[in-house]
């Protein structure tokens, strides 16, 4: 079936995953769901309008830069410690031995949350299904596996670690209040401990982007309410920034506190972390740059700390011009429609997002990074449909497009088909596996 793009349905196994079943309620505005996964990849500099770039907290330009690897503090010292802390190490050494600079860990998003509907929500299977094709047929030898959720945040690392998985552990609970918040870190966190006490390669990730997730730090009860104070400047920006700053030390302290590997933040552009508190300095990276040269000078501004640089998210949408877009090219859908439809006249391109990515997984190669994680695998409820308009698919940062019974009905039978993105993230990985 010829999907309405201008370059054909995507190649690769046309593997399907498994689930349970529900029914999809159409006519409604942006789920919560939906919204959160979206306003992640938009990021907090996009939101703020640059505000971050003028932060003189600890994490701003003005701060004394790290010269070192770091020391990192609550490390324990016993004999699951170190055993945990061996066998992380020789599996970094052994995927350092097998290739030429590079990379350490190679990767994707993996997204675990309810859902809109019972049918796209999580389920054990297809999360063991989606795992497969992750190790299988994307050849990834890294994962990040980041929503809300104690048990299906624990249940996925574990399928992920027994299949030899390098683990990133990143609770993203929102809208809740920061105690709770700071709680649900800590039961991840401590369900990551086990894991790496145990002998899996995991490190912990404290969360993302607490600007717009976390209550308190701008003026707004829901992300919504909290964009919108952001964009009509309804908020002190000293205040906004020495609130930002403290949650993100209670989350680091609360992070040390459970878990003794390595220790992150999933950041967006700009944001002035202070990355002193962290042995690894993360971004969730969406810009668009015509040459490659622009981009290894824009990622060499985060080794100024003189730790290992991570690209926790990159990606684009699957339509022409997406790249530009950066981390703002989901808000092309009318979700006041019914059933809801994209605005304009976009032109499916899954060769697009296939070269975007494989572009700056060349330059995060060049540039000896340790780790890239694409954003994302799979998005559930961005279903591909054959008529333009209907394609949610296109407004999707995701390696695979979701196939529904109906335009409004997934059905319980729904599955998904790699795109263009998948074989060209595929083939770069494989030539790094053994």
């Amino acid at each position: 079936m010829r999907d309405g793009s201008d370059d054909g349905d995507g190649s690769g196994s046309g593997s399907r995953s498994g689930g349970r079943g529900g029914s999809r309620s159409s006519g409604r505005r942006i789920s919560r769901a939906r919204f959160l996964t979206a306003a992640a990849a938009a990021g907090v500099a996009g939101t703020t309008g640059g505000l971050l770039l003028t932060g003189n907290g600890p994490g701003s330009a003005e701060a004394t830069e790290a010269t070192g690897t770091g020391t990192r503090s609550g490390t324990g010292t016993g004999t699951a410690d170190k055993a945990a802390a061996e066998a992380e190490g020789n599996a970094a050494a052994r995927t350092a031995a097998k290739r030429r600079g590079g990379l350490t860990y190679r990767g994707v998003c993996y997204e675990v949350i309810g859902g809109e509907t019972p049918h796209t929500g999580w389920s054990a299977a297809r999360m063991r299904a989606d795992l497969r094709a992750i190790d299988k047929d994307l050849h990834a030898s890294s994962v990040s596996v980041f929503g809300d959720g104690v048990e299906r945040l624990r249940d996925t690392a574990n399928e992920a670690a027994e299949r030899g998985l390098h683990v990133w552990l990143q609770p993203r609970l929102s809208d809740r209040p920061q105690r709770e918040i700071l709680d649900h870190l800590a039961e991840t966190g401590r369900q990551a401990e086990r894991l790496r006490r145990q002998g899996a390669a995991v490190h912990l990730s404290v969360g993302c982007e607490f600007l717009l997730f976390v209550p308190g730090i701008v003026p707004g009860d829901n992300v919504l309410e909290r964009i919108e104070n952001l964009s009509k400047g309804n908020y002190d920006p000293e205040r906004m920034m020495r609130r930002l700053n403290e949650f993100i030390a209670k989350a680091a302290r609360t992070g040390r506190s459970v878990f003794h590997g390595k220790l992150t933040y999933g950041a967006a552009e700009e944001d002035p972390v202070d990355w002193r508190l962290f042995d690894l300095v993360s971004v969730n990276y969406y810009s668009s740059f015509p040459r490659r040269a622009d981009h290894v000078r824009r990622l060499r501004t985060y080794r100024r700390w003189g730790k290992p640089v991570v690209v926790s998210e990159f990606g684009t949408c699957t339509y022409r011009g997406a790249p530009e877009q950066g981390g703002m090219g989901w808000d092309v859908v009318d979700y006041e429609k019914v059933p809801q439809q994209i605005k304009g006249n976009l032109v499916r391109s899954e060769r697009t997002q296939a070269r975007h990515l494989a572009g700056l997984l060349d330059v995060f190669e060049s540039m000896d990074l340790y780790a890239a994680l694409v954003y994302n695998f799979v998005s559930p409820d961005a279903p591909h449909w054959p008529e333009p308009r209907y394609d949610l698919d296109l407004a999707s940062y995701a390696l695979v497009k979701p196939r529904w019974r109906e335009l409004t009905e997934p059905g319980r039978d729904w599955h998904w088909e790699p795109k263009q993105a998948f074989g060209a993230v595929a083939r770069h990985y494989a030539r790094a596996r053994p």
